[in-house]
């Protein structure tokens, strides 16, 4: 990618998003893959991906390339739509209220709970028999 870029990082569970975004057409690449390549299986995650540009109004002005590791496919897309949040705030300051009214600038804090010694898993245990 030429040019002057906006980098920011979104993390969602397990998944980590480098966000870069550079003006352009509206290309989204995804570890070197077109979005519609990388998240064939569902078009629902493809508009998730795009609701920071629709609430704003930017359709097609920004270009995004984005390095994801870890986690599931939804959680991959929401720490790329995290970090697409983040990258637009730091390139014009008045689009951080409206993206925040919108509930894109916070990080879903909500982590998998660890499984405990002596239980089935996090919380569930072993089923208690009287006789």
């Amino acid at each position: 990618m030429a040019g002057k870029y906006t980098y920011a990082l979104g993390r969602r569970k397990t998944s980590t998003a480098r966000v870069r975004l550079t003006t352009g057409s509206g290309k989204v690449t995804i570890n070197g893959k077109p979005s519609e390549e990388y998240l064939a299986a569902s078009k629902y995650l493809l508009t998730r991906l795009e609701k920071p540009f629709t609430v704003l109004e930017l359709n097609n002005k920004y270009d995004v390339s984005a390095r994801v590791s870890g986690g599931g496919v939804v959680g991959q897309v929401d720490a790329i739509q995290l970090g697409i949040a983040k990258a637009l705030a730091v390139t014009n300051e008045a689009y951080k209220s409206t993206l925040k009214r919108a509930d894109l600038l916070g990080r879903d804090p909500r982590e998998k709970e660890r499984k405990k010694f002596g239980l089935k898993g996090a919380r569930k245990q072993r089923q208690f028999t009287k006789r």
